[in-house]
């Protein structure tokens, strides 16, 4: 005789957690609500509609226009860019080669060296700001944009998910390429840096948004409009625009700032947690 499951309805506890985990997004979601529906509305000087999170009229792009003619997001937009993509590229060489000979080469103190290089990450990033800028200052590097790039060259979290990775790699790839002549540097590059991409993939999009994000560091070490990234220039901006209240303008030019990095999120979120996945990073 044969039997159908009917389909089981949702326990209470199911129901109540689905309730709360609702009610959490909407409350961590609100004030990004806000910024596009702002970025989009016409908003009277002076005006109560402001803060309301329901469109009123059809949609405008005034907001985006103005803060993109009165600001200089252009050269920002490209200052981010350099800085961002100027650090993933030296990081992914460094965060490579040290992470080869952390996890394949022996040496006398490895272990030492390994978990010195590790308590770089119990230190809060205020703490180096003083140093790091004393040095950026003796270089001759304060106010450029290698200035800004320098002190991330090397990371202490690239280093530790790339020895993760290298130790999941079975080590018959290195063999087989050894036996067929590889030199040491062909090896890296040839066999065990494309296995290794995942962890490659996942480290970058961290450090390019940790780097999009950086605020203070840029602050600190960048003085001339010219050289300034997208955090710096935008708080700059929004200074100007608070003083008359343009809210609109405020919500347009946050969103010009954060919508690629949204988008980025959006589209590459399922790579993003595959790549911690493999690297067993949770």
């Amino acid at each position: 005789m044969q039997t159908t499951n009917a389909p089981s309805r949702p326990s209470a506890a199911r129901l109540i957690t689905i309730a709360v985990l609702s009610c959490v997004a909407l409350v961590w979601s609100t004030p990004l609500l806000w910024m596009l529906v702002a970025s989009v509305k016409a908003i009277p000087y002076g005006s109560l509609s402001a803060a309301s999170l329901l469109p009123d009229g059809p949609p405008t792009s005034e907001h985006f226009v103005d803060a993109w003619i009165q600001g200089s997001f252009a050269r920002w937009y490209l200052n981010t860019l350099i800085v961002t993509l100027g650090i993933l590229v030296v990081q992914l060489v460094t965060i490579a080669l040290a992470g080869y000979a952390f996890a394949r080469m022996e040496f006398r103190g490895k272990s030492l060296l390994f978990h010195l290089f590790l308590l770089q990450l119990t230190l809060a990033a205020p703490i180096l700001i003083v140093p790091n800028t004393m040095t950026i200052v003796k270089l001759g590097l304060y106010d450029t944009l290698a200035g800004v790039m320098a002190p991330y060259f090397a990371s202490a979290f690239g280093v530790f998910l790339m020895r993760q990775t290298f130790k999941t790699i079975p080590r018959d790839f290195e063999e087989a390429a050894i036996i067929d002549g590889a030199s040491l540097w062909q090896l890296i590059r040839l066999v065990l840096v494309p296995l290794a991409r995942p962890g490659l993939v996942a480290f970058s999009i961290v450090s390019v948004t940790a780097h999009w994000n950086e605020f203070l560091w840029p602050l600190m070490v960048t003085d001339t409009p010219d050289n300034m990234v997208l955090t710096v220039g935008l708080a700059s901006f929004v200074r100007s625009a608070q003083h008359a209240a343009d809210w609109g303008l405020i919500a347009a030019s946050t969103l010009l700032v954060a919508g690629p990095l949204l988008i980025a999120f959006a589209l590459f979120q399922r790579q993003f947690v595959n790549s911690f996945l493999f690297t067993g990073v949770k």
